[in-house]
């Protein structure tokens, strides 16, 4: 599928990931209220006024990140 169709899918609470992936059970999913720590040692509330405060995170074998690759997705089944 494409990364559109990925997105949708992410959109509609569920879990995607890469064919390619190795680490077993990997995926993606909304991450919402993001928020995050400044060098000053803030809380930062991310909030844009056209995409609000949702971003994509990666959960693997080692945790969660944000943001990754945009190429060959696939709906995991539960």
């Amino acid at each position: 599928m494409d990364f559109g169709k990925a997105i949708e899918a992410v959109k509609a609470d569920k879990r995607v990931s890469r064919a390619g992936w190795n680490g077993k059970g990997q995926y993606i999913e909304l991450a919402a209220c993001v928020s995050y720590k400044n060098a000053a040692g803030e809380i930062v509330n991310v909030n844009h006024d056209a995409l609000g405060n949702n971003a994509i995170a990666f959960v693997g074998t080692s945790g969660v990140q944000l943001g990754w690759l945009a190429s060959d997705w696939q709906i995991m089944s539960a």
